[in-house]
């Protein structure tokens, strides 16, 4: 036990332990034992972040900076994540078990979002209005909202702060970041960097704890403005429940079940790749898993042929290893339910093309084996359930209007994958297919310039992009009377 990491939470800039020295214990899912622990937050330390926060934007240096200047402390921060990706993505990897090659590169990259984000800071503006009053004078301003709430789960959790706090911030507002309870680690060693990049206490507060107290505590706080949570449809549902106590704005990213699309005309082996990141990159922990795949009648077999070579050859085993190509799951809930959605989905009539067990050698570890399921119809239960995990489900397809009817019949709606090498097809099914993001020719590509967010049951509202700042900020409308008379009396109508 003494050589267990142990964290405090960041509140006002100091790092403290939960009210009565609660804690809980992370566990490392390559092996199965416990690494870390963590603080549990109580109602009462998520109220003293809440209010550190609402100090720091009210009367804090922060509520008197510049945005240029603002923009510059994000850009020590960008600095300072490309200085020291190696170290959280270490972290993260331990943590959740994510490719160290993934995390790493990950906390590398998300530096660009910062640089992003800091770039926009003195980009927002208001407008003057053509009004139609004499002598009257309008205009907008946007101001910040004040106290945001940022809860990401633990898969891509660096990659998620940054889309959420980067225009948070960069907006002028402060943040109180829940870190994920099956996660925590890498986010508490973010927020020492976001300590040194000199972004003033009390601007970013980050807590640990589980859904009920600290979730429910920070998105039903009055003081909370803002929501964007990502995360899973039950729990999204409790945080609109609980944003009635303080009408926060609310955007939520409620993951998928992504379709992924591929035409007789498409380049096989282009797809093929697509195909197997799309599903076993991240041992399938993406919201975007392009988790079911429709394959037109006349190139199926080709395909599955070349799929399942491929998927026989992944490499599984230790994340921290430079030739490991999957790693574990992050939870044994995720193990315990994709062993029962892949059972279920056999005595449907499902037909196991690879995989559906864990690897035999590796001990401890909540590893499962990339598999791969021809479904007999769209109606069984596995193709419109999310799994968060390692398996695709597989259909055929006849025609471009059939397949469109398939890939639309879903509750969710974040992503979509389309490979053809016809153009004006690739256009037309891009506009049919419901869903936030569309990948043509490629797949789970992301940018800062882009936003994302999805349809239907895949939650509403945008990350990323130059639009996200303005949905941290609201506009404000000013008058002046720009007459020398004085007004009228309001009792005397002319």
């Amino acid at each position: 036990m003494a050589d267990l990491a142990r964290y405090q939470m960041l509140i006002d800039g100091q790092w403290v332990d939960a009210e009565g020295g609660k804690i809980f214990s992370s566990v490392n899912p390559a092996t199965g034992e416990i690494w870390s622990e963590v603080p549990e937050a109580s109602e009462a330390d998520v109220d003293r972040a809440v209010q550190a926060a609402q100090s720091a934007f009210i009367d804090g240096p922060w509520a008197n900076m510049s945005p240029t200047e603002r923009g510059r402390l994000l850009r020590n921060l960008a600095d300072l994540l490309a200085e020291n990706s190696e170290a959280l993505g270490r972290t993260e990897c331990v943590d959740t078990g994510k490719l160290f090659s993934e995390t790493r590169w990950q906390a590398k990259y998300i530096a660009d979002f910062f640089h992003y984000f800091a770039g926009c800071a003195d980009k927002i503006h208001g407008e003057t209005l053509p009004i139609d009053k004499p002598d009257m004078f309008a205009f907008t301003s946007r101001e910040p909202l004040g106290v945001v709430a940022a809860i990401v789960p633990w898969n891509s959790q660096l990659f998620l702060v940054a889309v959420k706090i980067g225009p948070a911030l960069a907006a002028g507002n402060t943040v109180v970041l829940k870190a994920s309870e099956h996660a925590s680690a890498a986010m508490l060693e973010f927020g020492k960097l976001v300590e040194k990049a000199g972004i003033p206490p009390g601007v970013v507060n980050i807590v640990t704890g589980h859904g009920d107290p600290c979730g429910r505590a920070l998105t039903s706080h009055p003081l909370v403005q803002r929501i964007s949570f990502t995360g899973g449809p039950n729990a999204a549902k409790h945080v609109l429940h609980n944003s009635t106590n303080n009408f926060a704005e609310v955007s939520l990213e409620l993951g998928g079940k992504s379709p992924f699309i591929v035409f007789e005309d498409a380049d096989i082996e282009s797809a093929v790749n697509g195909s197997i990141a799309g599903i076993f990159g991240a041992a399938g922990q993406s919201c975007v898993a392009g988790s079911r795949l429709y394959l037109h009648e006349s190139i199926a077999n080709d395909f599955l042929g070349q799929m399942i070579e491929l998927a026989g050859q992944i490499r599984i085993g230790d994340p921290l290893e430079e030739e490991t190509q999957m790693g574990p799951l992050c939870t044994s809930g995720q193990l315990e339910h994709i062993q029962k959605e892949v059972a279920f989905a056999l005595e449907e009539g499902g037909k196991l093309l690879c995989g559906g067990k864990q690897p035999s050698g590796m001990k401890g570890g909540l590893f499962y084996e990339p598999t791969i399921i021809e479904c007999k119809s769209q109606q069984q239960k596995i193709v419109d359930t999310e799994l968060f995990g390692p398996v695709l489900s597989v259909l055929r397809f006849k025609d471009e209007d059939e397949v469109i009817q398939l890939a639309n019949d879903t509750v969710h709606g974040l992503a979509a994958g389309i490979f053809t090498s016809d153009a004006a097809r690739s256009m037309r099914v891009a506009k049919a297919v419901r869903a936030g993001i569309v990948w043509v020719n490629t797949y789970r590509v992301v940018s800062p310039i882009a936003e994302f967010g999805g349809f239907k049951g895949s939650g509403y509202g945008r990350e990323s992009g130059f639009q996200a700042m303005y949905d941290y900020t609201r506009p404000k409308t000013v008058w002046f009377n720009t007459s020398k008379a004085p007004m009228s009396n309001p009792f005397v109508m002319r």
